[in-house]
């Protein structure tokens, strides 16, 4: 055993969805264990019921806290933080407070994990959002509660696929709350974080890009009423100043096709689907959400808990194995 690997703690998610079972399916990969020590902080119990739907041979092991840094992490065995929060008849694809308040305390515990230096890095499966506010936690996602229970003010959500890094001025809002919401200072906020992200990870000098709110960035007026003007620039300008590598605001119906073509290393978007959908487009089986700004390195698979498919074994892993990949690698050395 490595014990330079960083442990990666993997939160179940909501366990009527098939978190459970895209947990299971990358951990019977051996190439996981070859770069890190995953533990799962969920229910031993749902685990054992999705080894029936994925036809797995895997081995489980109930651990406490306190067995974390001292575990062989075998490859075929899987350790489990079991909190033992859901019934073992949970049934599987409907909305439930039960599920929700689960998936709200495994990611509770996974983060006071990470501020004991128990785990270098959080890896996420899915969870419901309608389940969770059943449960009676009121977040639109893992993203607020992660951000609230780490006391931080400045973060943001950065998708990543083959090809194309975007992070988010603004996410789950509507799309009229977005633009009022979108200002000059959390732009250049959020082109700070890029930039630190991306240099921390290694890119020197990070080419930036900045996408408009309006089509063809509002095209010197013609279309809404200034709000790139307004809005927008000044942000760039502010990071400019800094030395950042930054230019925009650029028309996004061209500028996801150029950063694929390696014009530049990230985008940041203005709202929820200007980002979101290039980047599930170009690889919705192998996207990463990715939390950056956090004390906590933090990373997701980029899709939901598929109640439609749950207990099928028919879920794709690649996402969750890209996330496990991305929590290594931005894991704290």
């Amino acid at each position: 055993m490595n014990q330079t690997k960083p442990v990666i703690g993997i939160t179940m998610g909501d366990a009527a969805g098939v978190g459970p079972e895209v947990i299971l399916k990358s951990l019977k990969n051996k190439e996981i264990y070859d770069i890190c020590r995953p533990v799962v902080i969920g229910d031993l119990k749902i685990l054992e019921r999705a080894q029936s739907y994925v036809n797995t041979a895997l081995k489980f092991e109930s651990i406490t806290e306190d067995q974390i840094e001292t575990l062989p992490f075998e490859f075929g065995t899987v350790y489990c933080l079991d909190l033992d929060l859901v019934s073992a008849d949970l049934p599987l694809g409907q909305v439930s407070a039960e599920a929700g308040h689960a998936a709200f305390e495994y990611l509770a515990k996974a983060i006071d994990l990470a501020n004991h230096k128990l785990i270098s890095a959080i890896c996420t499966a899915p969870l419901n959002k309608a389940a969770l506010h059943k449960g009676g936690h009121i977040y639109p996602g893992h993203t607020e509660i992660l951000a609230e229970l780490t006391n931080t003010k400045e973060f943001s959500m950065m998708l990543s696929a083959p090809n194309l890094k975007v992070i988010h001025v603004t996410t789950h809002v509507g799309i009229i709350d977005a633009v009022n919401m979108i200002n000059p200072e959390r732009v250049y906020r959020v082109i700070k974080l890029a930039h630190e992200t991306l240099t921390k990870s290694g890119i020197a000098n990070p080419k930036i890009a900045v996408c408009g709110i309006n089509p063809h960035a509002g095209e010197n007026g013609l279309f809404g009423y200034g709000e790139e003007e307004e809005k927008v620039v000044p942000g760039v300008e502010r990071a400019q100043a800094e030395g950042i590598n930054v230019v925009g605001p650029l028309p996004a119906d061209t500028l996801f096709f150029r950063t694929v073509r390696g014009d530049f290393d990230i985008v940041v978007a203005m709202y929820h689907d200007q980002g979101h959908g290039p980047v599930k487009v170009l690889g919705l089986d192998a996207g990463v959400n990715i939390t950056v700004g956090l004390p906590i390195i933090r990373t997701s698979v980029d899709h939901g808990t598929a109640f439609d498919i749950a207990g099928k074994g028919i879920v794709e892993e690649k996402s969750m194995m890209e996330a496990l990949r991305q929590a290594v690698e931005l894991a704290p050395k």
